[in-house]
């Protein structure tokens, strides 16, 4: 299932180090695997809801909590696909966090699933890719900066807390890895697009505005737009007519939309 489990004590508790420590935190982890990081996030009661998919480690989760005094009673294992499942529901309604050690060919899609729970989500931690991290970080005018930099930096403020060797996990995984904090909110908050139907239609529109990297902010407008609009717009927001859309900020990005009447 594309799983690397941190077998690496070393690290787990390096991990461990750079997460909120309030004994009060509901944590909703995702791919528990092993239990590797379980037991820890648990320490002292907190509570820990620990998604796993695969029906084996599951059934292996519930097994350690049965036969254990101590350290997993507040753990509740849930099985199934983490794209399908209720987040609100399995924090009972409650404000959580998120850790997950993700299968590194589906973050994007779990990143967006989490996304849909953003008002009720302190802060998430992943352990990905590298190169994944580094794009979700990137800042406007780096080659890295995309829409997925856009769209994680429009509901958390994101860093890389970590760099994990590929020795760190069982089996070693044939690219470096990295542990990333994503504190919530972020620009957001400060943008005030709308509700949640706005926002969704802002974030189409910055997705398209990505759509064809080599191309001019300009000319992937055009699929929506007329030029005397698309001209408006930019001079509005104080931008060149051969702009790209990997040197705008959110708040340009949102300049824009509302110029074109999109909001």
């Amino acid at each position: 299932m594309g799983q690397h489990f941190l077998r690496d004590l070393g690290w787990r508790k390096r991990i461990l180090a750079t997460l909120p420590r309030d004994n009060n935190d509901t944590w909703i982890e995702i791919g528990a695997g092993h239990g590797e990081m379980t037991e820890l996030l648990a320490a002292n009661g907190r509570r820990v809801v620990a998604i796993e998919g695969d029906p084996k480690l599951t059934e292996g989760l519930r097994e350690k909590i049965a036969s254990s005094s101590a350290g997993w009673n507040s753990v509740t294992v849930v099985a199934g696909d983490v794209l399908e499942q209720d987040f609100r529901a399995l924090a009972g309604g409650q404000r959580f966090r998120v850790y997950g050690n993700l299968p590194y060919y589906i973050t994007s899609p779990i990143l967006h699933r989490l996304f849909d729970y953003a008002g009720q989500i302190d802060s998430i931690h992943i352990v990905i890719q590298l190169e994944v991290a580094e794009r979700i970080v990137a800042q406007p005018g780096r080659r890295e900066y995309g829409y997925l930099s856009a769209a994680c930096q429009f509901y958390t403020k994101p860093k890389i807390a970590l760099r994990l060797p590929p020795g760190a996990f069982s089996p070693p995984p044939k690219v470096k890895s990295a542990l990333v904090e994503m504190n919530l909110p972020g620009e957001r908050a400060r943008l005030n697009i709308g509700d949640a139907r706005n926002e969704t239609r802002f974030l189409e529109f910055v997705q398209s505005c990505f759509s064809q990297k080599r191309k001019t902010l300009r000319n992937n407008l055009r699929a929506d737009s007329s030029e005397e609009q698309i001209h408006s717009a930019l001079t509005a927001a104080g931008l060149r007519a051969d702009v790209r859309a990997e040197q705008l900020t959110l708040t340009q990005f949102a300049e824009i939309f509302r110029q074109l009447k999109l909001l």
